[in-house]
């Protein structure tokens, strides 16, 4: 059994910390400084990972290719099975004009307004699809709604990928919180609640934060009671849920309440018109009509999106992704590691589950496409050009996937985590920073839980802190990351013309996205030293 050194570089904690982040680093260099694409940077951090996990930390050579083989099958099944059929989804409501008229149903009845429309479907809307299918989707999707209203490619991508943040914790219907309490063995309400009170101020913050990105300190003061509804709507509805209901439900009636009342608030309170940030004229009309093309009433364009939340809701109440569930022991790697950090064995099991969550979106698809009647070859063509889409995003999140249980294995993450959690009395404020770091690896608030929920609790208890604050310090803090995610990035960039350009908007969110697991840190040293 190999036993993983935690501090491997002649007992030198700083430099084991510097080779073990090396991964990281080049891969943030490669896509954010040199501009390469996204599969070629996760390429490049995983031979230099692989280097690292060999040579200097010992890993065997066929156990760093089971942990890397292992991740790529997890990436496909559950989660780009997840991401491709979500793509299905979008391009059978492209295929079949619902997509188009979804537009038109917004336009009808929302201001002529293109910073109201990015508040309205880049932080209420992304929302709602983050909460049953996650894995950047909810980004490709909202951004190609945003680009069919006049935003720029990556403008719409930016400020949709910041948006992603404060919905991530309970995507899913709240696996985060349950990996992260089965982890920990702390209450889920417990850390639900917490959780929750974390990401309030962010999600009331940060529509005011992308709308002064977007439009500047004047369209605040113009804006700022539909924005205060959006982001105030959605974290009221988040704590309440969390705390008195149930997690399961916190992000799907947080986002659909949020989504309800703006758009309801915007039929009594309009701001004043900005002739800056009208929608040009061409894309306030009807897109023309193709052969076989449906062209109807505007509110089908709902049919999609209410199909696959309501399907995934039932999906979970039956349980039915537990039928035909298969637990299956990785060969040659399964209990093959010992993790020094936590004195056990590292066990590695692949959770086979055909009808996961990918099914219920994939049937969700098809449902779609019964209701709308979509004829045979808008569907073959929804399929071609969802694989056409899809194919680079799944070399990419096999490469990126691959890296991160490389590195869990050869034990390159636990020592990125004993030298966070080795600050002392600054590790309320760096805390937040594992999570970060977990979920830019993985693209999963759920996997960074995973990973490092149970770390948090022990450096906790060794510093006499809370330990239910910083476990769910580990969830809040991630879900910064999940914007500079090479995962969440690639997926996203699938619909856009900004495909290959994965540096470029890494380079755009890279810098909001440590500004603001800075200040999710600074929460947690309020929470840590003036609440308790």
């Amino acid at each position: 059994m190999f036993a993983q050194p935690l501090v491997p570089v002649g007992n030198n904690l700083v430099l084991s910390f510097l080779l073990a982040a090396s991964p990281i680093f080049v891969t943030l260099i490669m896509m954010g400084v040199l501009r390469r694409p996204a599969w070629q940077a996760t390429l490049g951090g995983l031979v230099i990972g692989l280097i690292m996990a060999v040579g200097v930390w010992g890993l065997p050579a066929k156990l760093a290719f089971a942990s890397m083989t292992n991740g790529m099958v997890f990436s496909l099944l559950p989660v780009m099975w997840i991401a491709l059929s979500a793509l299905f989804l979008f391009n059978v409501a492209m295929q079949t004009g619902r997509f188009d008229a979804f537009r038109m149903w917004i336009l009808q009845h929302l201001p002529n307004d293109r910073r109201v429309m990015l508040v309205v479907l880049g932080f209420c809307f992304s929302a709602a699809l983050e909460g049953v299918a996650g894995f950047g989707t909810p980004v490709a999707i909202t951004s190609a709604l945003l680009i069919m209203l006049g935003f720029p490619a990556l403008e719409a991508l930016t400020y949709v990928l910041i948006f992603n943040s404060a919905p991530v914790a309970f995507g899913g219907l709240g696996i985060p919180i349950t990996v992260l309490a089965s982890i920990t063995g702390l209450p889920a309400t417990t850390l639900s609640s917490t959780i929750a009170l974390q990401l309030a101020p962010f999600a009331c913050l940060i529509p005011f934060y992308v709308m002064a990105l977007y439009a500047g300190w004047r369209s605040i003061k113009q804006l700022w009671p539909v924005l205060l509804v959006a982001g105030g709507s959605f974290a009221l509805t988040m704590v309440l849920v969390a705390t008195f209901v149930s997690y399961n439900l916190s992000n799907v009636l947080s986002s659909s309440v949020s989504l309800i009342s703006t758009i309801l608030f915007l039929k009594i309170w309009s701001p004043t018109p900005d002739p800056a940030y009208a929608i040009e004229e061409t894309h306030l009309k009807q897109a023309p009509a193709k052969a076989g093309a449906w062209q109807g009433p505007h509110w089908q364009g709902w049919i999609p999106w209410v199909v696959v939340i309501l399907v995934v809701i039932v999906w979970d109440s039956l349980h039915i992704a537990k039928i035909g569930a298969t637990p299956i022991h990785w060969p040659g790697l399964d209990k093959q590691v010992f993790i020094s950090l936590y004195q056990k064995p590292y066990a590695a099991v692949w959770n086979f589950e055909p009808l996961g969550t990918g099914t219920a979106i994939f049937v969700s698809a098809l449902l779609t496409a019964l209701a709308t009647r979509a004829t045979g070859q808008q569907f073959m063509a929804a399929l071609r050009t969802t694989a056409k889409q899809g194919w680079l995003a799944v070399i990419t999140v096999a490469l990126t996937i691959g890296l991160a249980f490389l590195m869990n294995y050869s034990g390159m993450t636990y020592t990125l985590g004993y030298a966070v959690a080795s600050t002392d009395m600054v590790f309320p404020l760096v805390s937040v920073f594992l999570g970060w770091i977990a979920v830019f690896l993985t693209g999963s608030d759920t996997s960074g839980n995973a990973l490092f929920g149970n770390l948090q609790v022990a450096a906790a208890h060794q510093l006499s802190l809370d330990p239910v604050l910083f476990a769910s310090a580990n969830s809040a803090g991630g879900v910064m990351g999940k914007m500079i995610s090479p995962q969440n990035i690639t997926t996203g960039v699938a619909v856009t013309s900004l495909k290959g350009q994965e540096g470029v908007v890494l380079a755009r969110t890279f810098k909001h996205s440590l500004f603001l697991t800075f200040l999710m840190g600074l929460v947690v040293v309020f929470q840590q030293y003036v609440l308790h």
